[in-house]
């Protein structure tokens, strides 16, 4: 594993680390505590725009085609044949809960395909407007790509509903060769499991019809790639198309670790040598919870940076003075000819948005699925309800308002960027505050959903029509509610931390002033480890005399 390791690292200090993100959570609803599957996403890419997609039902004509265009760049790829229906899908989850998140693992770059037609977004939105069920939304991607080709590279897919969650991974088999190779495996109901830019599934059952798909071509394409030559039995998907180096251990698999360590510390004692580089046994596709997991506990888990563990990012130098679990991007530097680089933990700030996805079968559709959504990072954002019946675009999460380049007061995007870009200098000093109101919004939330789904299905039982518009309206609300509530805590936090001091405030957080009016000022300095350090770095150069 370690020259394995020390030869990768040629690859990590490339721009592949520099290039890779999003991460996804899964949990089978035996795991979870109120029944539900779970599916999570962060989508993470510099420059990328955090809105919240939608894709109305309609009827279409026989002959109709659709044009596709890749969801990174936004190219012009080609056209397929559309379907002569197709479903509601807001965000990530249609109308009938079917869920689809996405990491992308690169895998073998003699393996993309420039001509094929089906990059990995358009296959997300396009198999979300056409499935019912997980399995179903399973059968349309590998179909389209067998018929117009794959055009992106090695990626792992969440695919999920109400009953099930499956990992699906793919990768496309060459310059003008047609279609992918691909292995599909059903994550256990009891179980949790997780991927982050790194194939995760090895070995898998090949007379296991319900609980494992794949391509025909799976493995005898490897060996006449020459990526292979053992029995099937030993077959792996990753080491085959996606072979581990260091950049897909630590930049990847360690994040995969993280969560399995949050809910089960055998488990991440146990491979913690695996991502130190110690081991060869890779981690397993899921694991089982000591617990049952909530959605609030999956939407803690996307905010981790390590913190409590050996990879632990914010008690070092680079975390600056304040304790800021994040590192500026590229994660990788050279100091007199060394290379070296940065932890890429869980949560991170190129996030454009994130979900926690909530698929229930107790319950009706148009109530059953809850996409808690927010734009920006994890850490920094609110997760906010969107009910998968919801039918019109929150204002705030449109990109009518905004887009990259152009900021505005109205968009969710930009006010979550810019309270988060004031808080990330002073972490230790101002994550309080705003964890505060993040706090209180979700609980919020939270504490309502019962009431508010029960009077949705009240209406349901009479009509329809007005259980969708009640749910969007309510969708609506919320998601204004916290961006609004996000623009008071920017104010706030510009004024009391104002000019690198702290106004003092009561126990109530209101800002305090004198008996004349004045504000009552604090000037917190550094901390003390951080002097420390620097009069080491220093010497005598500050010293009094």
């Amino acid at each position: 594993m370690k020259k394995r390791i020390l030869l990768g690292l040629a690859l990590l200090l490339s721009t592949a680390i520099q290039g890779w993100a999003c991460t996804n959570f899964i949990v089978g609803k035996g795991a979870s505590k109120d029944g539900s599957v779970i599916v999570s996403y962060s989508a993470d890419s510099y420059g990328m725009f955090g809105e919240l997609y939608h894709y109305p039902a309609a009827l279409h004509d026989k002959d109709a085609m659709r044009d596709i265009y890749e969801w990174d760049t936004g190219k012009y790829l080609g056209q397929i044949k559309e379907a002569r229906q197709t479903y509601n899908v807001i965000g990530n989850m249609n109308e009938f809960q079917v869920t689809i998140g996405e990491t992308t693992f690169g895998g073998r770059e003699e393996l993309v395909d420039t001509t094929g037609v089906m990059d990995y977004g358009s296959l997300i939105y396009v198999a979300l407007q056409r499935s019912r069920t997980a399995k179903e939304a399973i059968k349309i991607m590998t179909d389209l790509v067998k018929e117009y080709g794959y055009y992106s590279s090695g990626e792992s897919f969440s695919v999920a509903d109400p009953t099930e969650a499956w990992i699906l991974e793919m990768i496309g088999k060459g310059p003008g060769v047609k279609g992918a190779v691909w292995v599909a495996v059903r994550i256990p109901d009891d179980c949790i499991a997780a991927h982050a830019n790194q194939s995760r599934i090895h070995q898998f059952p090949l007379n296991d019809k319900d609980n494992c798909i794949y391509s025909p071509d799976v493995i005898s394409f490897a060996r006449e790639k020459g990526y292979f030559d053992g029995l099937n039995k030993d077959f792996s998907f990753a080491d085959a198309y996606c072979p581990l180096d260091f950049s897909g251990l630590r930049a990847c698999e360690a994040r995969v670790w993280s969560f399995y360590n949050m809910f089960n510390k055998s488990i991440g004692d146990a491979y913690l040598p695996y991502i130190q580089g110690k081991s060869d046994e890779p981690m397993p596709l899921y694991i089982k919870p000591s617990a049952k997991v909530s959605v609030r506990d999956i939407q803690r888990a996307m905010r981790d940076h390590y913190e409590g563990t050996p990879l632990d990012i914010t008690n070092d130098m680079g975390a600056t003075a304040f304790q800021m679990p994040y590192r500026l991007s590229p994660l990788t530097f050279e100091v007199d000819g060394q290379k070296y680089f940065n932890e890429r933990p869980i949560s991170t700030q190129q996030s454009a948005f994130t979900f926690v996805a909530q698929m229930r079968a107790n319950m009706p559709d148009a109530v059953g699925g809850v996409l808690w959504f927010g734009t920006d990072d994890a850490n920094m954002t609110v997760f906010a309800p969107v009910y998968c019946c919801t039918n019109r675009l929150p204002a705030c999460y449109s990109s009518e308002v905004a887009d990259a380049v152009t900021f505005s007061w109205d968009s969710a995007f930009w006010i979550y960027n810019w309270v988060a870009d004031m808080v990330r200098p002073r972490y230790s000093l101002m994550i309080d505050d705003m964890r505060k109101v993040q706090n209180q919004l979700e609980d919020t939330y939270e504490a309502a959903q019962a009431g508010i789904e029960q009077a949705a299905m009240a209406l349901l039982a009479k009509d329809e029509a007005k259980c969708k518009e009640f749910l969007t309206n309510y969708t609506c609300m919320t998601a204004q509610a916290a961006v609004d509530s996000w623009k008071k805590l920017g104010e706030y936090l510009i004024v009391k931390y104002n000019d690198g001091v702290v106004k003092k405030t009561d126990k109530d957080g209101k800002l305090m002033r004198t008996p004349e009016g004045h504000a009552i000022v604090v000037r917190p300095g550094y901390p003390k480890e951080f002097l420390e350090e620097l009069v080491k770095a220093t010497g005598d150069r500050y010293k009094v005399f």
